[in-house]
């Protein structure tokens, strides 16, 4: 089969996804009304402009109960938000990673406690820094090498990246191979699985471990092994060009009004479409929508199977979705945990927007935020485009969701 074939009968297989229901909150055992609410106060953030657009969505139960899309896609252009409309969910795509490697582990093609040198020998003889003075840093081995469990709890100590790669995020000018050769000559910041400190270069590890194992591109990998079976149709590492047009720009609050974020963001100028982009951002590359990512999180909370399809093992969903990080400072939100690759809510300060102890999701650096709660049986997604303080918008909206639940699970 050549490449054009190849193409065109993807093409044809994205078209045959289905297209979102109608919302039905009854069926749902949610409260219309209640879920009313979301799409006038989201109007209200666009109005002040704190906020150029949004697009919400919840789905219990199985049920679509709640889909709408506020304000601008472009309040520049003064282009309306469309439910289709592509966001940058940047961490967002984190807990793809994770899954990527949860069903290669499925596949025994590594474990969770191997070594990260087991499968990337890079990384062989990494050290420690013990202490550094005056300039003069101190370094030792570690009592361990670092594992793929390590990488998805962010425990592992990998810091940032080097000052002559720092800006990889941002440029995306350099290849996973070789951003992950630089990462492993850095020194770990503390001995592995005694901290918590959120790692990017973490996550792109396991990107490349993906790689390693599965023989294929992680790009390659999600968009054949996840989004196709899921019918994600819109989620994608690199935006084809003909989808643009569909995407949302990134706005920063600056002296009181929205003005377009540019180059100095993650990926570069949105407009630019990370023309020329190499590196493939395990930890922030994808862009999506509300309905492609409702799939995503549907399958987790099936216990990995969605339409038929299984990605996951019931096991692998409850490894990933438990608590793996104990009494540890950890999490980006109060209250919350973290399992493996998914921020865990684990006691009653996490419950303050109605969530519960045990819901799982994941945030963006653009304030895009997704959530699946396993006891209320609700999947929730919050799609903005913002460099700012998304937090109340977002707990707006999840709160609205989470209250207007009526009928036991």
């Amino acid at each position: 089969m050549n490449r054009r074939t190849a193409a065109s009968l993807l093409l044809v297989s994205f078209a045959l996804a289905a297209a979102p229901p109608a919302p039905d909150p009854a069926r749902a055992g949610m409260d219309a009304g209640q879920l009313a609410r979301i799409a006038p106060v989201m109007k209200e953030f666009v109005e002040r402009g704190q906020i150029s657009g949004a697009v919400t969505l919840v789905m219990r139960r199985g049920v679509l109960a709640h889909f709408e899309a506020a304000g601008w896609q472009d309040a520049d252009a003064k282009k309306p938000m469309q439910k289709d409309s592509i966001f940058q969910i940047m961490s967002m795509t984190k807990p793809f990673t994770g899954a990527a490697i949860m069903m290669l582990a499925e596949e025994g093609k590594l474990r969770l406690h191997d070594r990260v040198e087991d499968h990337l020998p890079e990384f062989r003889g990494q050290m420690v820094i013990v202490s550094e003075d005056n300039g003069v840093r101190t370094l030792r081995k570690p009592s361990r090498p670092i594992t793929i469990r390590d990488l998805m709890t962010h425990t592992s100590g990998l810091g940032p990246a080097a000052p002559g790669i720092a800006d990889i995020m941002v440029r995306m000018d350099r290849t996973l191979a070789e951003a992950c050769l630089i990462y492993s000559q850095q020194p770990l910041l503390f001995e592995p699985g005694t901290r918590w400190m959120y790692s990017n270069t973490g996550l792109a590890v396991l990107g490349r471990i993906v790689e390693v194992r599965s023989g294929m591109s992680f790009e390659k990998f999600l968009e054949t092994r996840i989004f196709q079976p899921l019918g994600m149709t819109d989620s994608h590492v690199f935006l084809p060009a003909g989808k643009r047009s569909r995407l949302a720009p990134v706005f920063a609050v600056k002296d009181g009004r929205l003005v377009k974020a540019g180059a100095e963001i993650l990926g570069g100028d949105p407009l630019q479409f990370r023309e020329g982009a190499k590196y493939s951002g395990p930890e922030h590359s994808l862009y999506s929508t509300a309905w492609d990512l409702a799939q995503f999180y549907q399958m987790m909370l099936n216990g990995g199977v969605l339409n038929g399809k299984r990605l996951l093992s019931p096991a692998s969903v409850r490894m990933m979705t438990q608590l793996h990080t104990g009494s540890l400072p950890a999490g980006h939100n109060p209250g919350t945990g973290f399992g493996l690759t998914w921020e865990i809510t684990k006691e009653p300060a996490g419950t303050l927007t109605g969530q519960s102890i045990g819901a799982f999701g994941h945030g963006g650096a653009f304030g895009t935020y997704g959530w699946v709660d396993p006891h209320q049986q609700i999947v929730g997604v919050f799609l903005i485009q913002l460099t700012g303080r998304p937090q109340p918008m977002r707990d707006a909206f999840i709160t609205i969701a989470n209250t207007a639940v009526r009928e036991a699970p």
